[in-house]
């Protein structure tokens, strides 16, 4: 490198003279600018930069390497949950080099929300072949791996649209931490930075994580900005999601995901960026395209997914008619359900979501009904059996009430006056 030790010595007296020098100056001054001019015609800006980034990206690798490794082997379990995004490749480009995903030192989970980009979960096959490992992969309670139309069924297709926190307790959080329970997770490692957001402003290299009463968890780029990681990216070819190239620096689900900016015109493609860069590599803008739409129960903008949140696996305090403490009587399975409704007595069942804020507003007015009610009255839990529910009992949306006749008809109550009253007067009505 051509820059001197001679010319940062000019530099320096220059800068002397000039905050201290009169206007007129002496020639001895003078001298020292013309020093400075041809220490300038000297000095490679282009040169210094690249290897300024060089040695940034030396240490903060030496770094991350450093934070996996005391993962890796103090730890028996050691868990990387990959969403594939940059940093998620960094690192497992990193656990590759060092040799733990082959040796089994550490496991890659995922989660898929049924809900990903199809590019994502066939990029996760790529990464498996490339780095020799096999993802465990885990969805949302009850569904096997991979059956989006039996979750439909289950939970059903609108689910994010009814009520989010309920989506990323049954999508996202659920099945994270049942993964990291099966997978016997004593250390969590993931891709989080300090230049994500204010959210993350503080992590550091390792913390304790809210998840199963607290477990290690290791941030091995928690210093890195998300140019560290398309630099590093770009330096090692390393696969990359092919989302990028088509403008997104960040991917998350589909429905809520979007280029930034929208007209696509920032993309990451060869290991080069094409367009003006900033638009992604502004502080906090990584995940400027994601949960783009949505808002949390209280109104705020959403920014989390729920899975790094202390406490986002409770989306409800408790469930609705608890049994053993209600009048209204709890149905706990579909064949239950069915001999209820053909028993040859007539009955009156509510079809409820305990998170759905019109299933607990009549919460009380149900109890005083069931309390005067001369037939049973029951409830049931339908948002995780919806293509049972709107099979047998009229159900569409929560809450919904029937009476059942007692030939088995299901005839549902339509008015949204859920009252004592209203709802005594249709069954008389109805019976």
């Amino acid at each position: 490198m051509k820059f001197s030790l001679f010319a940062i010595s000019a530099i320096y007296s220059a800068s002397l003279a000039s905050a201290f020098a009169p206007a007129s100056r002496p020639a001895a001054v003078r001298s020292s600018v013309v020093s400075v001019a041809m220490a300038d015609a000297q000095f490679d800006q282009e040169q210094f930069i690249a290897e300024s980034k060089e040695m940034r990206l030396k240490h903060l690798e030496e770094q991350a390497m450093y934070a996996l490794k005391i993962s890796c082997e103090n730890y028996d379990n050691a868990v990387f949950p990959n969403a594939m995004i940059a940093g998620d490749v960094v690192i497992t480009h990193l656990l590759h080099r060092m040799g733990h995903l082959k040796d089994g030192k550490c496991t890659v989970m995922c989660v898929d929300t049924f809900h990903l980009f199809p590019e994502t979960m066939e990029f996760l096959k790529e990464l498996e072949a490339a780095y020799e490992f096999k993802a465990e992969i885990f969805n949302a309670e009850g569904i096997p791996v991979g059956d989006k139309e039996a979750f439909d069924k289950r939970y059903g297709a609108d689910l994010w649209k009814e009520n989010i926190e309920e989506y990323d307790r049954v999508c996202k959080v659920e099945p994270f931490q049942r993964g990291l329970k099966t997978c016997n997770t004593n250390c969590m490692i993931n891709g989080r930075t300090r230049w994500q957001g204010f959210e993350r402003a503080w992590i550091d290299l390792f913390e304790n994580a809210p998840i199963g009463g607290g477990l290690a968890k290791c941030n091995p780029l928690a210093y890195w900005t998300l140019e560290d990681c398309f630099d590093y990216i770009a330096k090692h070819e390393i696969l990359a999601h092919p989302l990028h190239a088509k403008g997104y620096p960040s991917i998350g689900d589909a429905k809520d995901t979007i280029p930034i900016p929208e007209d696509g015109s920032v993309k990451f493609v060869d290991f080069k960026f094409e367009g003006d860069k900033t638009a992604w590599l502004d502080y906090a803008s990584e995940r400027k395209g994601r949960f783009v739409g949505l808002a949390n129960a209280d109104g705020s903008t959403k920014t989390e997914c729920g899975i790094h949140v202390d406490g986002a696996e409770k989306t409800w305090d408790r469930d609705l008619w608890e049994a053993d403490k209600s009048k209204v009587k709890k149905i706990e399975s579909t064949d239950a359900a069915l001999e209820i409704k053909n028993s040859g007595k007539p009955s009156v069942v509510v079809v409820y979501a305990p998170w759905c804020q019109f299933s607990v507003a009549m919460e009380d007015e149900f109890e005083k009904f069931a309390a005067s009610a001369d037939v049973d009255v029951y409830s049931f839990r339908g948002d995780e059996e919806r293509d049972f529910v709107q099979g047998n009992l009229n159900t569409e949306s929560f809450p919904t009430v029937n009476v059942i006749k007692a030939d088995g008809t299901a005839v549902k109550y339509e008015s949204e006056v859920r009252t004592v009253e209203a709802i005594t007067k249709f069954l008389a009505e109805t019976l």
